[in-house]
Order: structure tokens, then sequence, then C-alpha cells
């Protein structure tokens, strides 16, 4: 691999500041104060698992979200860097933040970068609030993976209304968001140019003709729907965006999916409870241990250089996919080998944390693209294929 290689992928270190400092002693406050009044039950995968909209509003009330929504749509004008310090601090301590995940880490930089002022004044205020909860729709039956293949259909049925028909799946909180954003064709597929025509609207799922049905995973647990969408009609101030420029809004919004801190921070709980009770699992833990907390520290560094960059408006998509990538591999492998060593006689809060990680373990991988396609295209990128 080049010096110019090395260069492309790498992203500066940084520094914690002392506004950095003062900020993560301000959550870690709060989080302390919500966990003596019983304001939450920490969990694995809480970005995920952890719906609470009351916790969402407390966390807003606090000033904890919306940081990089700026101040004339109620957020509160920060970077993506304190975004970054904030999260990490959430995620660590298992807090409930699912209800307001999604809206604040991809509907908001979305309505940013391509909403209009409508839609901004409508939307950004309710989601620095807490008040706004969405889901995704971007994967399909037959297009996981491969997003250029989706079906869903989008037409045009007259002035100002759109006609949308087609099948969403591994849809999350979409059976409790109050709108979902959506990728949809809104031109007919071209095999020349697979990415063309595809255009992203945000809906509102009580539309009539928007059906949700739940998928059940085999712990009981319910994340994920099937939406299915037959001829729901929008006007045009649904379009989020350039009509035929949806692959494109996408691929920007990746970045922020991929290299935040739930990649690598979505057990952090089982790892601290692993910490702490020790004593009930071999002896090979101690070192087993120092070495999760080096590929964290490592991951840590990479997640918050990608969060700086992103603040000076520097692209590190390639840096974000590593992260992506690494840290949900070693969220698997630690779920894997610990999952190995707990007995019945375990401590119960230990037996939880394994339990909800194992459960979930499987999804770590595939969400934001599967680590199997991110490594081709992270080759391509380095200049390896």
């Amino acid at each position: 691999m080049t010096a110019s290689t090395l260069a492309r992928i790498g992203l500066p270190a940084v520094a914690p500041t002392d506004a950095i400092r003062e900020l993560r002693a301000q959550v870690r406050e709060f989080l302390r104060t919500e966990r003596e009044r019983g304001g939450f039950t920490p969990t694995v995968n809480s970005w995920m698992s952890g719906w609470d909209r009351d916790f969402s509003r407390r966390l807003a009330n606090a000033g904890f979200l919306g940081m990089t929504i700026p101040t004339q749509y109620g957020g509160r004008g920060r970077t993506f860097l304190d975004r970054f310090v904030v999260n990490a601090e959430l995620l660590a301590a298992g807090a409930p933040v699912a209800a307001h995940w999604f809206a604040d880490r991809q509907v908001a930089p979305a309505l940013l970068s391509s909403g209009t002022e409508a839609q901004k004044r409508r939307f950004l205020p309710a989601i620095a609030a807490g008040e706004a909860t969405f889901a995704i729709g971007m994967s399909e039956p037959d297009s996981g993976s491969d997003l250029a293949s989706i079906r869903t259909q989008a037409r045009r049925d007259g002035d100002g209304t759109w006609r949308l028909s087609g099948t969403k799946v591994w849809t999350s909180g979409a059976h409790r968001a109050d709108h979902i954003l959506l990728l949809a064709r809104t031109q007919a597929k071209d095999p020349a140019a697979r990415h063309a025509g595809m255009s992203q609207f945000i809906v509102d799922l009580s539309t009539p003709g928007i059906d949700i049905r739940p998928i059940v995973s085999m712990d009981g647990e319910h994340h994920f729907n099937e939406v299915i969408f037959d001829q729901v009609a929008v006007g045009d101030d649904a379009l989020l965006g350039v009509e035929g420029n949806g692959w494109a809004q996408v691929t920007s919004e990746l970045g922020f999916e991929r290299s935040g801190p739930e990649r690598f921070l979505s057990t952090q709980v089982l790892l601290e409870s692993i910490r702490e009770h020790i004593g009930h699992l071999s002896p090979g833990w101690a070192s087993e241990l120092g070495r999760y907390g080096a590929r964290l520290a490592a991951l840590h560094q990479m997640s918050m250089s990608v969060a700086d960059a992103q603040s000076r408006g520097r692209d590190a998509a390639t840096v974000a996919g590593l992260v992506k990538m690494l840290g949900t591999a070693t969220e698997g492998e630690l779920t894997e080998n610990v999952g190995i060593e707990v007995t019945p006689a375990a401590p119960p809060v230990l037996a939880s944390f394994v339990r909800q990680a194992m459960t979930t373990r499987a999804g770590f991988t595939l969400r934001g693209g599967t680590n199997e396609i991110l490594r081709g295209v992270l080759a391509r990128e380095i200049g390896l294929r």
C-alpha cells in the first residue's frame, strides 16, 4: 500500500480539548442522574432496542439532542464532533436512544443538505425536541446490499401528487415511528445506469395505503417490519431533494450511518459487566479485556476523526466504512467468545447482557451494508482491486 493511498484513507488523530472534556462530563452527569432516578435500564444494542420517547424528550431538554441542527431550526448549533461525544456516552451507558436515533443521525443531515426551507422548518425543530420519530425505508425483499435493484416505485399522478407502490423490509421501528424516509424509483430502471432514476420521500406512516407488518425475531423481540405501500398518495412536498438524485443523497448519508460509535459501542455495557464479574469467567479473560479495550480505543479514535472531518466538511467515507466493518466484527467476536463462557451460575446481569447480545449479534455486521460488501468497496477505494 503506497504512502499516497494511506494518506487518502487516513485522517489525523483528534486530541480531546477542554470543551470536549466538559461536554463529556455534562453528559455523564445527566446519565448518572437518570440512572439514580430509575430513568432507564441499560441494554445492549440500545440504539435499536431502547425505544423511549420520554427519555428522548428529557435528553433534548438537557440540550443533548439535535446537536448539529442550527439554532434557527431549534437545534444546538454544535459540531459533529460534539455530537459524537454525546452519543458515545449514551451508547456506553446503554441508554434508550432508539426513538430519536434515525431522525437525528440520518434525517436531520439529509434535510439540511437537501430539504426545502418548508421541510426544514417542519421537521428539524421536532427532531431537536425529541418529538419526531423516523424509520428508514431502503432494503427490499430482493434488494438488500444491492440497493440499485430496488423496485418500489413513485409515479406522478396528476399535478402535485405522487403514488408510491412497493415493499420495504427489515425496516427498524416502523411500527412506532411517525414518518419514514423512503427511497423509491421515479424513473424506469436503466441497465446502463443502475443508480439513476431514484428519489427520496418523507412519508407520514399513517397515510392510507400503508400496511406495516411485524417481523418478530426468534427471541420474541419486534424491531423489524415489512412495510407495504399500495398506491400511497403523497404531495410534491414529500419529495426530498432533487428528483432522480436519490442515489447520491443516500450514499452521502451512509457516512453518518457507518461511522458512528454505535458500530463499536453497542456491546459496551456487556464489556463493562464482564469487567465487573470477571471472577466468574476463565482466567484468560483478564488479557482478553485488555485486547478488546485496545481495539475499542483505536475504533474510538477512528470514529472521532471521522466526526471531526464531517465537522470540517471533509469526505471521510472510506474511514467510515472501516469503522463500521472493524467495529461490528469486534462486537460479534466479543459476543461469541463470552457466550461460550457464561453458565447458569453467572450473575443475572451478566447473563442478561450476554443473552441480549447473542440474540442481536447476527445483525451487527449486516446493518449499514454487509461487511462482505464493504470489503469489496474498501478494496476498490484503496486500490487493491
